[in-house]
């Protein structure tokens, strides 16, 4: 990779997510998905019905940013469990890069590919098929499939935290 290359790439993963005109907002259904987990076993939006989840894009497995933020849920895991909130990373990262990040940093989560980012697409996490990384955003699903809340601009290192003092 070239130096301009390698420059951009850090500008995508490492600069504050923008603010993206079309969010979803809370009280909008969030679409119904089907992605592979890091075992290539496929979960769905139909299996989570009736129940809270967080929904967290992020750029690229086993970056700095990236790493904090998996490192902060998975830090807060058991308050989300109490709060009976599920949490589900999702990246175009293949199943195998996922099931290594997932490994490495012990996360107690499914992180979930999408490679051909139509669930990305669909909730502001990526403006086209081709988009090279996921925007970091998340989505506070509640149990009846709407959005509860929308975290659009994320910081890595306090998200778990911002996320729990909107559960209730």
């Amino acid at each position: 990779m070239n130096r301009r290359a390698r420059i951009l790439l850090a500008l995508l993963l490492f600069a504050p997510a923008a603010v993206v005109a079309d969010v979803l907002k809370p009280g909008d259904a969030f679409p119904a998905w089907s992605l592979p987990n890091q075992a290539s076993k496929p979960v769905t939006s139909e299996q989570l019905a009736g129940k809270r989840y967080l929904i967290w894009f992020y750029p690229k497995a086993m970056t700095p940013g990236c790493t904090a933020e998996g490192q902060g849920l998975r830090d807060q895991f058991g308050k989300f469990e109490s709060a009976g909130v599920a949490i589900y990373g999702v990246s175009f990262d293949t199943p195998a890069d996922n099931a290594q990040f997932a490994a490495a940093e012990h996360f107690p989560f499914q992180l979930l590919s999408d490679t051909q980012r139509v669930l990305a697409r669909q909730v502001g996490a990526a403006d086209s098929s081709t988009q090279a990384v996921a925007r970091r955003i998340s989505y506070l699903v509640g149990a009846d499939g709407k959005v509860l809340d929308t975290y659009a601009n994320v910081t890595p290192a306090s998200h778990a935290s911002a996320v729990l003092a909107d559960v209730h």
